[in-house]
């Protein structure tokens, strides 16, 4: 997170952490794996850590190239002042995520640290095929909103199709949903119920600061026909849409 905070000083522009988020729990993952010996059921951790970090990681590269600094970051550097916010960015967003990212891979290292045998457990095949579904909602919901974007008759248009007919965010209830997947493979482990608290932290954070709420907020003022979907579909757990009671005419 140092190295990318003198990035970002460099470039002025915060938002490159984005893209190196899920990097940093691959490299912890990795790294704990490393010191403690690769084991099955590790050999499997890893492979799922690294499949949705590598994924995330790519799809928020290339969605970000080219493209201005992020507005949230912008805003945060329009209030503080260009003069101040390269010094305050080291500890709003660099050294935050990296504490968050030791916290919320709390799971991952205490599986990450068990010693051989170690074979693939029932915590363990249970936790990968939730972490499949988590990481498939994800990927389709963010492939479908890519296309959607990349459309020109989109423009100003809300999505409405795909798995978007069920959830307004598909993609963040992936996310929640492949962390608790994680957290299944660590209950295998001495005290691993105890790290409930990272996927329930990660679950918050998507509903309540950096996903749900602050985008619902902004789509309902910049795009026309938001709030008419926002009545009609689940705010994060995919359902059937709602039928909305039509006024009189």
């Amino acid at each position: 997170m140092g190295v990318l905070w003198l990035v970002s000083v460099r470039l002025g522009d915060a938002s490159i952490v984005d893209p190196w988020w899920s990097i940093a729990f691959l490299a912890l993952t990795a790294r704990t794996c490393a010191a403690t010996g690769l084991t099955p059921g590790k050999a499997l951790l890893l492979a799922i850590v690294g499949l949705w970090a590598l994924r995330l990681w790519l799809h928020l590269l290339l969605r970000s190239r080219g493209k201005p600094e992020d507005p949230r970051y912008a805003a945060f550097r329009r209030r503080y002042g260009p003069e101040r916010y390269w010094w305050v960015s080291l500890f709003q967003v660099f050294l935050l995520q990296g504490a968050l990212v030791v916290v919320i891979s709390a799971p991952l290292q205490l599986a990450a640290a068990a010693v051989a045998p170690d074979p693939i457990s029932a915590a363990d095949v249970a936790g990968a095929l939730v972490f499949l579904c988590g990481f498939l909602f994800e990927a389709v919901a963010d492939a479908q909103l890519q296309a959607f974007r990349g459309d020109p008759a989109s423009r100003g248009r809300v999505l409405e199709s795909g798995l978007w007919r069920y959830s307004r965010h598909p993609n963040y209830f992936g996310e929640a949903l492949l962390w608790w997947g994680f957290w299944l493979c660590a209950l295998d482990r001495p005290m691993g119920w105890a790290t409930l608290f990272a996927p329930a932290l990660m679950t918050f954070l998507l509903l309540k600061v950096s996903g749900v709420t602050l985008l619902d907020a902004h789509l309902s003022s910049s795009r026309p026909g938001f709030d008419e979907y926002a009545r009609r579909t689940s705010s994060f757990v995919p359902l059937p849409p709602r039928r909305v009671p039509q006024g009189p005419r």
